[in-house]
Formats: C-alpha cells, sequence, structure tokens
C-alpha cells in the first residue's frame, strides 16, 4: 500500500533533516511520474540528482574538505524542489485550489487566497509588503499575513517566509508584530531547514537589527506568544478553548473596512492552541532561541519563569533553587494549579525530600479526576528527572502510589 501524501512529506522531512537527499528523491520521483512528463521540475530534479552523485563519487576519491558545505547546499535546493512539487501535487490532486488572484479591497477575499492559494506569484508578495508599510491597509495586511502564515504550516515556501520578514518593519507596529508573530512559529516548526538557508539566516538577522534594540522588542512579541499557551489542567473544557482579540487589534479591524468579525474575534481554539504548545515545546532547542534568548542571562531567566507560569519545568532543571523561590509564591497565592504542586514536588525530589515530595505528589492527585489525568502530567517529566539523578524505579514507586486518590 503507498504512502499517503502526509507520510511522504513526513518521510522527506525526516530524510533531509539528516542531509539524506537520496531519500528524498525517491518520493519526489514519484510525484513527478504522477504530474506527468511534461512537469516543469525534471532539470531541477536531474541537476539535483547529477550533482549528488558528482559530490559523492569525489568523496570517495578525494575527499574535500567543502563537502559537508557543498551537501547543505545541495540539500537546501533539495528543500526548494520538494516544497514546489509538493504545492503542485497538492493542486493536482485536488486538495488545494488552483487560484489565480484576488480582490485586495475584500478582506474575505484576501483571507481565501493567502490561506489556501500555494503557488502565490511574486506580485502577491509585493502587494503584501506594500500593504504592511501602508498604514490604511493595515487591516487587510494583518489579515494576508496570518493567513500565509497558517497555510505555510501546510506547505512552506521560502520566498513567502522572506516577504513576511520584510514586513517586520511595518509602519503600524500591530502589523510588524503579527509578522513577527507568524515568522516565529514558523522559524520554530521549520528549525531544521534553518541550516540550509543562510539567506534565510541573513533576511532575519537584518531584520532584527534594523530595529535597532538588540532584538528586545521581538522578544517581548516572543514572551507575549507563548503566553497565549495556558496551561492545560484538568478543569479545562473544549468550550473554554479561545481568546479573544486585543481591543486594539478590534480596534484596527472594525476600522478598516471589516464589519464581520464573527470569524476573527476569536483565535487559539483547541487546534491552535495545540500548535502553539508544540512550538513552546520545541522552542529551547531552535535557531530562534539561540539568536534572541542564549547567552543572554536576564532573558533566559525571564523565559524561563515564562515557561515556569506555565507548568513547564523545561527551562529551570539547572536551576531548581530558582524554582523553588518562585513556586514557593506561587503556591501561596490564589492562583497555583495541579502544574505547580508537580514542579515543586519535582524540585523537593532533586533535593532528596522525598518525603515532602510525596505530599505534594498527593496533592497534584488530588486535583486530578483520574490517575490518567495526573499521569499526563507527570510522565513527560521522566526523562529529565532520570537525567538529573532520579532512579527510574523511584519514578515508577511514585507512579504506583498515585494510582488511587487518597485523601
Amino acid at each position: 500500500m503507498s504512502q499517503r501524501l502526509d507520510e511522504q512529506i513526513m518521510t522527506i522531512e525526516r530524510a533531509l533533516g539528516e542531509r539524506m537527499i537520496e531519500h528524498a528523491l525517491v518520493v519526489v520521483r514519484s510525484w513527478l511520474n504522477e504530474l506527468g512528463e511534461n512537469n516543469p521540475y525534471e532539470e531541477a530534479a536531474q541537476r539535483i540528482r547529477k550533482d549528488y552523485n558528482e559530490l559523492f563519487n569525489e568523496w570517495l576519491s578525494i575527499g574535500n574538505e567543502d563537502t559537508d558545505m557543498r551537501l547543505n547546499r545541495l540539500t537546501g535546493d533539495m528543500y526548494q524542489l520538494v516544497d514546489a512539487v509538493y504545492a503542485s501535487i497538492r493542486v493536482y490532486r485536488g486538495l488545494s485550489p488552483e487560484m489565480h488572484g484576488f480582490n485586495p479591497d475584500l478582506p474575505q477575499s484576501v483571507m481565501n487566497y493567502f490561506a489556501s492559494n500555494v503557488r502565490l506569484r511574486p506580485e502577491d508578495y509585493e502587494w503584501m509588503i506594500h500593504a504592511a508599510h501602508d498604514s490604511s491597509k493595515a487591516g487587510t495586511a494583518i489579515m494576508a499575513v496570518g493567513a500565509l502564515s497558517r497555510n505555510m504550516r501546510e506547505c512552506f515556501n521560502l520566498d513567502a517566509l522572506l516577504a513576511m520578514i520584510e514586513c517586520i518593519d511595518a509602519e503600524n507596529a500591530l502589523v510588524g508584530d503579527q509578522c513577527l508573530a507568524g515568522v516565529f512559529q514558523l522559524l520554530i516548526q521549520y528549525d531544521i531547514r534553518i541550516d540550509f538557508f543562510e539567506q534565510l539566516q541573513r533576511a532575519f538577522l537584518d531584520a532584527l537589527n534594523e530595529m535597532g534594540d538588540e532584538g528586545e522588542h521581538a522578544f517581548e512579541v516572543l514572551c507575549a506568544m507563548i503566553q497565549m499557551v495556558r496551561p492545560q489542567t484538568i478543569a479545562d473544557s473544549e468550550d473554554d478553548m479561545s481568546h479573544s482579540l486585543p481591543n486594539e487589534l478590534k480596534h484596527l479591524l472594525q476600522h478598516s473596512g471589516l464589519n464581520d468579525l464573527h470569524n476573527l474575534t476569536t483565535i487559539l481554539p483547541k487546534s491552535e492552541l495545540e500548535y502553539m504548545q508544540g512550538l513552546v515545546e520545541l522552542l529551547p532547542d531552535t535557531w530562534l532561541y539561540d539568536v534572541l534568548v542564549a547567552e543572554n542571562e536576564e532573558r533566559e531567566q525571564s523565559l524561563a519563569r515564562l515557561y515556569l507560569a506555565l507548568g513547564r519545568m523545561d527551562l529551570m532543571w539547572e536551576n531548581i533553587d530558582e524554582a523553588i523561590r518562585w513556586l514557593v509564591d506561587r503556591l501561596r497565592g490564589d492562583n497555583a494549579n495541579v502544574h505547580d504542586y508537580i514542579n515543586y514536588a519535582h524540585c523537593l525530589l532533586l533535593t532528596g525530600d522525598r518525603m515532602m515530595a510525596f505530599e505534594y505528589y498527593r496533592q497534584a492527585r488530588q486535583l486530578c479526576n483520574t490517575p490518567k489525568d495526573f499521569f499526563n502530567l507527570f510522565r513527560p517529566d521522566r526523562r529529565a528527572l532520570v537525567d538529573h539523578g532520579i532512579p527510574l524505579e523511584q519514578i515508577y514507586l511514585i507512579e504506583d502510589r498515585m494510582l488511587e486518590n487518597k485523601g
């Protein structure tokens, strides 16, 4: 049974993440066969295969020092071929519409076009960049950027991301922040690609430099994005999985010819929240983190506390004393949740106070409706506890004692 399209693209992503070009070419070859002999990508695919074969043969016989650099460049070329063919195969199979333009004066047309079209044209990017730098078109610019950002989660486009980076310094601050947020999301999601796109790195770093504040505002936007991800507790219901747009953004949209805000006044539905939670989990290991946060002690501490407020110990495992101070204050207040009890118990366990750690695990278990609810919050931290010296057998012992909710 042949792979589904989503399985094929994941196969390619895994392969190219390891610079395994031949593995990716196998899938692309099947797509090209499906598109037929007259597809426009044959020449590019043949060139990549030829260059890859030459590189491999040179490595066997000569062992040039520039092999890694050439392989990186070739991997970047392969990514761009994959993206172009993937877009065409989606159109060919009817998964994405064939679109030939939009009405820039009709917000719904703008949003639909940038959200659905996987074959954007250079003039589309030019229009978006111009709109982002025209305060009278701020509302439609925000819609275009937001829609394009979601579009690229499914169908990556280097030119589109470079255009979004150009919009970061938009005349309207809200447009610029929307662009920053969209770029951040995509840089995190596609982190493995960053190493193979030097022009993307340069464009983003140039945009930060032009802001003139050493990335401080960009860091603030990143933190604001993370704050949108509430810690999920057992009490959360699916009906309470959205947040209202900021009042200033509503005001901007209302004064930009957008009268129907029904679809715009609630962002972060459950699926969006889950996507953002996934990005928060990935962030500390990404190029973006290295650029904006790493080696800046103040930002590292700020982000670590922000993560802790979301119930995540990710950035505090090496600073347990600071985590304990923060959690003690939190537990004394009225906003403590099950995550705080679990994290505080983690800290106590790491400091050797097993009796008090068990007591706080027990209190966390009481806040959960079922053992499964507790284990869903506790088990993601197993690896970190083991890495910091807690024997796995002790972790199993704690879990076993949490099977029943004993008051």
